[in-house]
């Protein structure tokens, strides 16, 4: 089974790389919608501007090829700003519309807290979740970003965390999952985040 690690030129993806192949799962970095296509799972990480990360994915034909994935019904894990990217639009840096498979928008953090949030937080768990199996709720995990994403069904809604505002820090629904904070970086309890979701991907 191939486990694609999406390369659009804007992920640690070193570092996520390590942390899947850590919980044995044997990601190939690709930038190629081919494989993409023909892959059983994919993987997107990504730090920097929306607008950015869309151009790039359209740019290289990443988008296309992610949405049919996706469509499919295939099993796709977006870190950070590969879980801002399932939303409709975005309004960092001007609007910008995103894959569009989830209802919703990303939206800034509020100004009465320091921005980008940047550390460990909680996250609570809002409803049975294959990706938190084995987490306890109010565990922590390590965080950096300033805009978050707003989805307009709760049923997506995984967990929340507290910063100024109960925000959404992780969606699960279907084939879809995705996480505000970084598991490469959220040691143990990120590994496991990780863990769960190879049991997605091998049943």
């Amino acid at each position: 089974m191939i486990t694609a690690l999406i390369d659009y030129g804007m992920g640690n993806l070193r570092s996520v790389s390590k942390a899947l192949e850590k919980v044995g799962l044997k990601p190939i970095i690709t930038s190629d919608p081919q494989l993409v296509s023909k892959a059983h799972a994919i993987v997107l990480p990504g730090v920097g501007a929306f607008k950015d990360a869309v151009h790039n994915l359209k740019k290289s034909g990443l988008f296309s090829a992610i949405i049919e994935h996706i469509n499919k019904g295939k099993p796709y894990l977006g870190i950070c700003l590969g879980l801002q990217l399932l939303f409709e639009r975005s309004c960092e840096f001007g609007e910008e519309k995103g894959f569009g498979i989830l209802e919703g928008d990303v939206v800034l953090l509020p100004t009465t807290v320091k921005i980008p949030h940047i550390g460990w937080n909680q996250v609570w768990k809002k409803k049975e979740s294959s990706l938190f199996e084995g987490i306890k709720d109010g565990d922590y995990f390590y965080f950096v970003h300033s805009y978050h994403v707003v989805p307009k069904r709760t049923e997506v809604i995984a967990t929340i965390t507290d910063y100024g505002i109960d925000f959404v820090s992780a969606v699960e629904y279907q084939n879809i999952f995705g996480v505000q904070f970084h598991p490469e970086k959220s040691q143990k309890l990120g590994l496991k985040v990780l863990e769960n979701f190879k049991k997605v991907v091998y049943g």
